[in-house]
């Protein structure tokens, strides 16, 4: 069914862009030869992968991806510890709202001045934007942790580090999930964004396709942006159904 609507989207905009007959927004049968061009146009030992594979999706998707995870893994360690902590919130809670309410593309000067245009600015400008969501939702996961299951364990004897591990963190997956999952569509934005402006990657791509007139060209790397971002996110929901799927009535949905 999901597939369904997608067909009739890439259909509706053929008809769509065939009678409006406009250069700007070519049809989208031409979208696809030219994202097929990008994606298959390379040689047998390639796999048949076009250099723009190598060259642009594979290194900004590393990056990206990376940087993400890093941001993940603070975040969850940041927010857990904020979260348990009777009263840290109280005084790192304005400057956490502060912090997320900057618009992360507001902030490029910044990461350009303190990084130069390279990779550790992409690197820093994706990392702060994508550990607030994480910071956020971690502390309401761990703050609606059961507090007679984490007096339990303490009364068992059982050690900090295990209780927080067995029974804090899997009761605050939920929301740490559903953080991730914003972040994560924050890193594919703040990927684009951050190498339009150091000119690398599949920003400079998109942008040189729109400084030439190539419209198709920058339409396919729309299209194939979409795509990335719609498979890992599904591919996150997987992970987020595997991991919760002992929790009752998680098991088909999420």
């Amino acid at each position: 069914m999901t597939w369904s609507v997608f067909v009739v989207a890439l259909v509706t905009w053929e008809l769509v862009a065939g009678a409006a007959d406009s250069f700007y927004f070519p049809r989208m049968t031409e979208i696809l030869g030219a994202a097929v061009d990008l994606l298959l146009s390379g040689p047998a030992s390639h796999l048949f992968l076009g250099d723009a594979v190598f060259d642009a999706i594979l290194p900004s998707l590393l990056l990206a991806l990376g940087s993400w995870a890093l941001a993940s893994v603070v975040g969850v360690v940041i927010g857990t510890a904020l979260g348990r902590s009777p009263w840290a919130m109280d005084y790192f809670g304005a400057l956490i709202s502060f912090f997320r309410s900057i618009p992360p593309v507001t902030l490029m000067p910044v990461f350009i001045v303190l990084f130069g245009a390279g990779p550790d600015m992409r690197i820093a400008a994706i990392v702060f934007s994508t550990l607030w969501p994480i910071v956020i939702n971690t502390v309401d996961g761990v703050r609606s942790v059961d507090s007679v299951k984490v007096d339990t364990a303490r009364s068992l004897g059982t050690p900090r580090r295990y209780w927080i591990g067995m029974i804090v963190l899997p009761a605050a997956m939920p929301k740490i999930f559903a953080g991730l999952r914003l972040s994560l569509s924050i890193a594919i934005l703040l990927m684009v964004v951050a190498e339009i402006v150091s000119s690398s990657g599949i920003g400079k791509e998109l942008a040189a396709s729109q400084l030439n007139s190539e419209y198709a060209v920058m339409w396919a790397w729309v299209l194939m942006l979409g795509a990335i971002g719609y498979l890992l996110n599904t591919l996150l929901l997987a992970i987020e159904r595997l991991v919760l799927g002992w929790q009752p009535g998680r098991g088909d949905d999420v």
